[in-house]
């Protein structure tokens, strides 16, 4: 869920840059805005998860790292309605995105490393390779849906996917408009579900993870 509403925006960012913001400079604002947004997202994986880490748990950082994605999203789109077509102030929404990202590519990964020692400790047994293979799994699948999703927005909402075609009349205002939720309004439902299902389903906090590395150990002395 959280790779999918990444992959919807990512997916239909060139759309909003060529359609929505248009002029003839648009193609090198979305550049710059990828550049500086993926340049932010390996930064949040290295500097700022760590830091983050220092001060609160793995779980807390998750949700500060939903908070900061729909927030971002809110702003984005609030942007959008208003009409902002500068790069450069869209960096701002997009740092928050792009920072949230990034720490929950990581936190993921963690998560996904913590069910190895769950499952050992539930099932006697170290399904390392078979846990970690799904990872490959969702990112595929997740990329999959997004684009299926994308390509059902352009079609629905009359969007040309020639990404080299020249803009010669500007899209309907029905077109921007759904475009614009599609990027943001489509990824903060799916983010929620997203932190529905993990909010009801992982009990893997920091002290149930103590206790269940104490009875591993106890279990590999014996």
């Amino acid at each position: 869920l959280i790779n999918c509403s990444l992959y919807i925006t990512s997916n239909l960012l060139i759309y909003f840059f060529k359609y929505d913001i248009g002029g003839s400079n648009w193609n090198a604002s979305y550049v710059l805005f990828n550049t500086v947004g993926g340049a932010v997202q390996i930064i949040s994986m290295m500097l700022f998860y760590p830091f983050l880490r220092k001060f609160m748990s793995s779980i807390k950082v998750f949700y500060v790292s939903f908070g900061m994605a729909i927030s971002g999203y809110l702003i984005l789109f609030v942007m959008m309605c208003l009409g902002v077509s500068s790069v450069y102030v869209l960096l701002a929404p997009g740092f928050l995105i792009f920072t949230a990202f990034g720490m929950l590519t990581v936190l993921t990964t963690v998560f996904l490393a913590n069910t190895v020692d769950y499952g050992e400790f539930k099932n006697n047994r170290r399904d390392e390779s078979v846990i970690f293979s799904m990872q490959t799994f969702v990112v595929k699948l997740a990329s999959g849906i997004a684009g299926f999703i994308s390509s059902m927005v352009l079609f629905v909402f009359h969007i040309s996917s020639n990404k080299e075609a020249v803009v010669t009349e500007p899209i309907a205002a029905s077109s921007r408009m759904g475009l614009r939720l599609s990027m943001t309004i489509i990824p903060i439902v799916v983010l929620v579900i997203g932190f529905i299902v993990f909010k009801k389903r992982y009990i893997l906090t920091d002290r149930k993870l103590a206790e269940i590395s104490k009875e591993l150990e106890k279990k590999h002395q014996n």
